[in-house]
């Protein structure tokens, strides 16, 4: 007889954490891994003593499920997810589920799921997010793709899901790739937070010339307040981790930092849909030249540029940077926002972006403070077009305006690199300008291509072209947009 309630393919640390929460509370799991041998390892070690079953092949962990049978993958996003999915279709029935808890491409989940829904196969993409702690102790999960799997997995992932004030931070975020565009979003807004973050540490340093103790003492009475979140408490821990002598250890790590694809999915996608998620976009281009390091080196000792010479009272300089830093993460979150709000649209989805903001309160990587606003914010107005336009956020980024200005100022008279905190600046200020200098830009594609332009005496969507010089003609190019 089948025993178990759901099944779990790929035990690496994730997977391996995910099923042993799933066991914790209540919850019986067959695991599979490709590598057979990590399946012994597992249950000889963390699973020990556990209800959990051990597998040696695709149709004994199969043969193991209680219907409808659930079969959960935790693999790298790409070909693999595709390859497994062939392999474990055959060995499924109509109503069954397969779920792809990974960090899957939207487009390719919602191509997953009407794939499979032509099978009578249920599939899920859901994000999961809190690394290796919040898979142990409770993650926040983004579930999307067919409707008709929730009913038969909300259970389990709600009851391993992180808890804050009694609601799980998870729920039914919308169909075919809905879970994991929200998860992709989620993952460009930790780039933008973590770049800025970094900024904030790089001006202390270089700035203010503050030792590594005292930026650990500034980021922990940080995390007492607004900035309250958990990648500002993770930073104060790591830089007050000591190395075997005694000194920082993060002054010893390579400046070169890494990244997987999914700050990269996010910016690219924001492009595709014409919003300037500017923020992101600077956080992911500046891993990218970190990446670069043996080239910053040599120029380096090549350009010049001046030396940073602190101006004015240290304590001043932290309140200002507290506010930039402040004021740079509601900028990070509005564009995310707006970036999902216009995916909905283009995508019919169905989201509550206030229970978004519920899923992220706990258990995942961005969760702050004032996620419990935003919440609130969707409920003021549901229709809310950017969070700046809410009374909460756009009176939190009035008073921290002159802070963050200066700031901004004396990071480029002091030749500080500040490309995400300076790019949140340009947003907001060309985000409230009633009139840009594109009616400048729209002339000049006009004069040399013929591209026409809208009059402002003259209805919208009527074009317009000029022959600027006399001799180009009257034919104008179609026009569209990119």
């Amino acid at each position: 007889m089948s025993k178990a309630d759901i099944g779990l393919i790929g035990l690496a640390v994730m997977g391996q954490n995910l099923v042993l929460n799933m066991n914790d509370h209540g919850f019986t799991v067959a695991v599979f891994n490709r590598t057979t041998s990590k399946v012994d390892d597992f249950l000889a070690g963390p699973a020990q003593g556990s209800k959990i079953i051990g597998t040696h092949s695709m149709a004994e962990l199969i043969s193991q499920l209680k219907r409808p049978r659930r079969v959960m993958m935790m693999v790298k996003a790409g070909t693999v997810v595709d390859s497994l999915i062939s392999q474990i279709t055959p060995l499924l029935e109509e109503g069954d589920i397969i779920i792809d808890g990974g960090n899957s491409l939207y487009s390719d989940t919602a191509r997953r799921c009407d794939e499979l829904t032509k099978k009578g196969i249920l599939y899920i993409g859901t994000g999961i997010s809190g690394g290796e702690e919040g898979a142990r102790r409770g993650p926040s999960i983004m579930p999307g793709g067919n409707p008709a799997a929730w009913p038969h997995v909300r259970d389990i992932f709600q009851s391993i899901a992180a808890q804050v004030d009694g609601a799980p931070c998870c729920d039914w975020v919308g169909n075919g790739g809905a879970g994991h565009y929200v998860k992709m979003v989620h993952n460009g807004i930790e780039y933008g937070d973590i770049q800025l973050i970094c900024e904030a540490y790089d001006f202390m340093g270089r700035g203010l010339g503050l030792s590594t103790a005292d930026i650990q003492n500034v980021f922990s009475t940080w995390n007492k307040g607004v900035l309250d979140s958990y990648l500002i408490e993770i930073t104060a821990n790591i830089l007050a981790y000591k190395d075997e002598d005694g000194t920082p250890l993060v002054e010893k790590i390579l400046d070169t930092a890494g990244q997987k694809g999914t700050g990269k999915w996010t910016a690219i996608n924001a492009l595709n849909q014409g919003i300037p998620l500017t923020l992101i976009a600077e956080a992911v281009f500046s891993r990218c030249l970190s990446a670069m390091k043996e080239e910053r080196v040599r120029a380096s000792k090549i350009l010049s540029g001046p030396t940073p010479e602190f101006k004015g009272q240290r304590q001043e300089f932290l309140d200002f940077l507290h506010d930039a830093l402040y004021a740079a993460k509601i900028i990070s979150y509005a564009q995310g926002y707006v970036l999902i709000r216009h995916a909905a649209k283009s995508f019919d989805w169905q989201l509550d972006y206030g229970a978004i903001a519920l899923m992220w309160r706990g258990g995942c990587i961005i969760r702050s403070a004032f996620l419990g606003n935003i919440k609130e914010a969707f409920i003021r107005n549901p229709a809310l077009e950017n969070l700046l336009l809410d009374d909460f956020f756009g009176e939190a980024i009035s008073k921290a305006q002159t802070g963050w200005r200066r700031i901004v100022g004396q990071a480029a008279e002091s030749g500080i690199p500040m490309p995400a905190i300076s790019a949140a600046l340009n947003y907001y200020d060309g985000y409230r300008s009633a009139r840009l200098p594109a009616n400048l830009l729209q002339a000049q594609r006009d004069y040399f291509g013929a591209h026409t332009y809208e009059r402002l005496d003259r209805p919208r969507g009527e074009f317009t072209h000029t022959d600027w010089t006399g001799t180009g003609g009257k034919v104008s190019s179609s026009t569209y947009n990119a």
